[in-house]
């Protein structure tokens, strides 16, 4: 009914930059909160960010300053604009949706099958 895919990650060096993306499709009526999650090596997966259907962004500490989420109602999608990152930022990026499919009036949490991110020299 309902996938999400991220695209995006990849090697990258201390100090660099990369952007997530991620496009929900299927039968999509409403789309709520949006967000990113990860999960590094033998940890459990944490909250990055997120982004309401409004614009209003909320950040974890470690990542304020550095981190920038963004969405695109009209599309379905939602970035994440990554940059100064470290190597502790090394983590399978998950995107998250909760979105209301044409097939029902509730909505429902969604996540997206990750993408590798990893912050080495």
């Amino acid at each position: 009914q309902v996938q999400l895919a991220e695209s995006g990650g990849g090697l990258v060096q201390p100090g660099g930059t990369l952007r997530l993306s991620c496009a929900a499709s299927g039968r999509i009526f409403r789309i709520n909160t949006m967000a990113w999650y990860r999960q590094g090596p033998d940890k459990q997966r944490d909250f990055v960010a997120t982004i309401t259907s409004g614009g209003t962004t909320n950040y974890t500490d470690s990542v304020k300053g550095r981190f920038a989420i963004s969405r695109d109602n009209a599309k379905n999608t939602v970035s994440l604009q990554m940059n100064s990152l470290k190597p502790e930022d090394t983590a399978v990026y998950y995107c998250f949706a909760r979105i209301r499919s044409t097939l029902s009036n509730w909505y429902y949490d969604y996540w997206g099958q990750g993408t590798q991110v990893t912050v080495s020299s």
